[in-house]
């Protein structure tokens, strides 16, 4: 599996968190819950390749 990939998917995966727990929780306006989804997703991709990087090359090594 690509770091690539492998960050995407988690970074996808903590936006749609975000997401259903904003629309749960239904305090705020609809385009605050889609600005945070993607600020949670930038956000993740920021700190999850280097980490997930060096987790698969260690893995693999």
């Amino acid at each position: 599996m690509s770091p690539a990939l492998a960050s995407t998917g988690l970074s996808i995966g903590a936006a749609l968190a975000f997401q259903a727990l904003a629309r749960w929780v239904g305090e705020a306006p609809p385009l605050a819950a889609w600005g945070g989804t993607v600020w949670v997703f930038v956000l993740s991709m920021i700190i999850s390749m280097p980490l997930v990087t060096g987790w698969i090359k260690r893995r693999s090594s």
